[in-house]
């Protein structure tokens, strides 16, 4: 998995400009000075956060790359923001889980947020000071969003929150959290009984597990919140009251899916340039692996998929950034044909590399693990599949796409950070 810069391919010209591509430079060039190095250390130490990757990223204002200029970010959108996770996670998914984790709350806020709390918190964003997770899957409820049962009950005085999350993305590395509560007794449809709220990691009664590392992504935490009376005033609200459902939605479809196919895509193109790198030498029979006809027919499938997988990654968040017509199933697809491509190939690998393969200083295996975590989060397979099925029968439900494109509009991309 070479962390060696490149120029864009040919076919995504139509969605970059002159700006993405020096983002896209930049953040290749990122990649092979502070990612790559400390990517062994990563995989070693999978008990361990990474946090100095966090911090550099932080300094470049990359956590803000969504958020617009009059609040201290970059202003770039979201095609920017699909390059960033992409060219990182070609050289460690990890590293660019943590970018991506936290683009989803500042998602939700720039989409929900009041002025005066964009005016509060987006600059710390912007400056480094405050990374951000969104708090929805629960143990008992998974990713079903009306099933949640975390309950907050207004006192008087403040909120109080009380209940348990998991698989929290950055959940050791956020300084607040964006927490979705019910908020109205039961029997009340979840389109109105949720709310959003953001809560710092100093209140007191917010308890945030030990970390444990998963199966892949190491040096990534997803772990577990659990919210003991947890007091937080009016004014941490995020959106309106019973408004928590559009804030998870929103964030989830505008954001957290395009992420995860960017994610996909940086593991995928990984896996095929290990792939043809170790082909092509290693000998056999007077000439290499990649001469014989079996082997090549199957990388020709992998490069079908890889090249496929980048203009499904790209077009929609090209149409979202032009504010041009776009359906949220675009993004549910891009997501669901973006991670089962990458899967496949990377299976591939594994295989082509015969008993290469399996020894635990190689590279391969880490993509094989991580390519494991971009299925479950905004919604598995099936999930996506039963929303595509919706669209395909007429049923689709609310267009986040359509409906926010005034506010997710970004034309002219502000300028990359120094």
């Amino acid at each position: 998995m070479t962390a060696t810069p490149t120029t864009p391919p040919p076919a995504l010209r139509p969605y970059l400009t002159a700006r993405h591509e020096l983002l896209w430079q930049e953040a290749d060039a990122f990649a092979a000075e502070h990612v790559a190095p400390r990517t062994a250390r990563m995989e070693a130490a999978p008990g361990r956060v990474e946090r100095k990757v966090a911090e550099l990223m932080a300094a470049r204002g990359w956590f803000a790359v969504t958020v617009p200029a009059g609040f201290g970010g970059l202003g770039a959108g979201h095609v920017a923001k699909t390059v960033l996770v992409h060219r990182i996670a070609r050289v460690s998914a990890a590293a660019a889980a943590i970018l991506q984790a936290t683009l989803i709350p500042v998602g939700g806020l720039s989409l929900f947020a009041s002025h005066e709390q964009k005016a509060r918190w987006l600059p710390r964003v912007a400056d480094g000071s405050l990374l951000l997770s969104i708090a929805v899957t629960e143990p008992s409820a998974g990713g079903h969003i009306g099933g949640i049962e975390t309950t907050a009950t207004w006192d008087g005085k403040h909120w109080v929150i009380t209940g348990s999350k998991v698989h929290i993305g950055n959940s050791h590395l956020a300084g607040a959290h964006l927490v979705v509560a019910r908020t109205a007794e039961a029997g009340v449809s979840s389109s109105q009984a949720l709310t959003a709220f953001l809560v710092e990691s100093d209140r007191k009664g917010l308890t945030v597990a030990g970390h444990r590392p998963g199966l892949g992504l190491h040096g990534f935490s997803a772990g577990r919140l659990d919210l003991d009376h947890v007091r937080v005033p009016a004014d941490n609200i995020v959106g309106e009251v019973g408004q928590g459902l559009h804030v998870a939605q929103g964030s989830s479809i505008l954001y957290g899916r395009p992420n995860l196919t960017a994610l996909s895509l940086g593991i995928h193109e990984a896996a095929v340039t290990t792939t043809t790198a170790y082909l092509t030498t290693r000998p056999r029979y007077g000439g290499s692996l990649a001469d014989l006809p079996a082997l090549r027919d199957r990388i020709g499938e992998m490069e079908a998929r890889l090249r496929a997988a980048r203009i499904l990654a790209y077009q929609a968040v090209h149409l979202l950034d032009e504010g041009l017509p776009c359906d949220d199933a675009d993004l549910i697809n891009a997501k669901y044909l973006g991670h089962q491509w990458a899967a496949q190939s990377v299976q591939d690998a594994m295989e082509l590399h015969g008993a290469q393969a399996l020894d635990t200083d190689y590279p391969l295996q880490r993509p094989w693990r991580d390519i494991q975590h971009t299925y479950p989060p905004a919604g598995t397979g099936e999930v996506q599949r039963i929303r595509l099925a919706d669209a395909a029968l007429g049923e689709a439900h609310v267009q986040w796409s359509q409906r926010l494109a005034a506010e997710t509009t970004w034309a002219h991309p502000g300028p990359t950070a120094a």
